[in-house]
């Protein structure tokens, strides 16, 4: 099946002026002042010089729920693929928290089919907070190497629910999975949950100076916590990860102060836990992760900070792809997977493309999740 996307001004994410795109089956063939491309049943869609930009890349999200810090009951609802393509994600890497106990890495990876299954991009991490790792396998690195899902671990440092793991921990685990990385030609991460304990990201970086460990393998995500050691990670060479939220566009427009722009990325931790402690770390209340929380801080950015739009979609398009080692992802070029949004004229997400395929046209969702189009089916 052909496509033609007419006349759209294309951030690819850098602005690259009012463009047709030409879209065969699942990939972006090519791009052009104007094509003129007249194979029978081509199907068209109209631009209009709106925005068209990469599909959003949403790098922790908690897609079979999170939570449990509050009881069984405060365990989430895993997340939809409907969930995602509402809020322009077409690509998707899930992982486990602190709930370990009552979820399970082979469910995560259950679940990552389901959604590639339905038409998204998906990825996961084996691991969860704890060390030594939960894993399918028994070893974090047979997991990275074996199982076509699972591209690096998941660990928490620097929080008071963590294992406490050692810098000889954190750095066998890292070569572990970097080495099974190299064999699966994955990026092979160790993806630390940062929390806000008193060492913040200094026992990685003295395991980056001390070894020969790449400091590109270690991912920390919930920068905003800990800005003192977040900076110096990244003028290091490492990608630092923010969680989108109330306070994201600014921590981001002050560590553009002094990072590479293309050093940074953004998440949502969608139906992940957001618990709130006192000074005891006692819980005192709960939220939820939600992915709407991506384009909405992209908007703010460029609204309230002035950064431009194409440097605020990077952060959740070519940078996690970059940083993630996802190949087709994150960019629109000849070559690349037709994952696409397109905004309305008011900056709305309207439009939806995962894979080549229309997702959502005029904020209407089309595709269906599995029971959904079962039910639509016998009715």
């Amino acid at each position: 099946m052909f496509r033609l996307i007419r006349n759209a001004h294309v951030y690819a994410p850098a602005d690259l002026g009012v463009k047709d795109i030409l879209i065969a089956g699942n990939r972006i063939e090519a791009i052009g002042d104007h094509i003129d491309f007249p194979w029978p049943d081509t199907q068209i869609t109209e631009a209009q010089g709106r925005i068209v930009m990469p599909g959003l890349i949403d790098g922790h999200a908690h897609i079979i729920g999170g939570g449990g810090e509050d009881g069984f009951a405060s365990l989430i609802r895993e997340l939809q693929m409907t969930d995602c393509i509402r809020y322009g994600v077409t690509s998707v890497v899930g992982l486990l928290g602190t709930d370990h106990h009552a979820k399970h890495p082979e469910t995560l990876v259950a679940r990552t089919k389901a959604l590639r299954e339905q038409g998204i991009s998906a990825w996961c991490l084996t691991g969860s907070y704890t060390y030594p790792s939960v894993t399918i396998t028994g070893n974090a690195g047979r997991d990275v190497a074996m199982i076509e899902e699972i591209i690096g671990v998941k660990i928490a440092v620097s929080d008071h629910r963590s294992s406490a793991v050692t810098k000889e921990e954190l750095a066998r685990l890292a070569t572990q999975v970097r080495t099974a990385g190299l064999l699966a030609k994955k990026a092979g991460i160790v993806h630390m949950h940062m929390g806000r304990g008193k060492d913040g990201l200094r026992k990685v970086m003295e395991i980056c100076e001390e070894t020969d460990i790449p400091i590109t393998q270690f991912r920390p995500t919930h920068c905003g916590n800990l800005m003192d050691t977040a900076i110096p990670f990244a003028k290091a060479g490492g990608y630092i990860d923010f969680t989108a939220g109330e306070k994201t566009p600014g921590l981001i427009a002050q560590a553009l102060q002094e990072v590479p722009a293309e050093r940074i990325t953004m998440s949502s931790d969608a139906n992940g836990s957001f618990p709130v402690w006192n000074e005891k770390k006692e819980i005192i209340g709960m939220g939820v992760g939600k992915m709407e929380t991506l384009y909405a801080n992209v908007r703010r950015m460029v609204n309230e900070y002035g950064i431009s739009f194409a440097q605020a979609i990077s952060f959740l398009t070519v940078n996690p792809a970059k940083a993630l080692k996802l190949k087709g992802k994150g960019v629109i070029e000849a070559g690349a997977d037709a994952d696409l949004v397109m905004l309305n004229e008011d900056g709305e997400i309207d439009t939806v493309f995962a894979l080549g395929q229309i997702m959502m046209q005029g904020k209407q969702i089309i595709a269906k999740n599995y029971y959904d189009y079962q039910s639509s089916r016998r009715n």
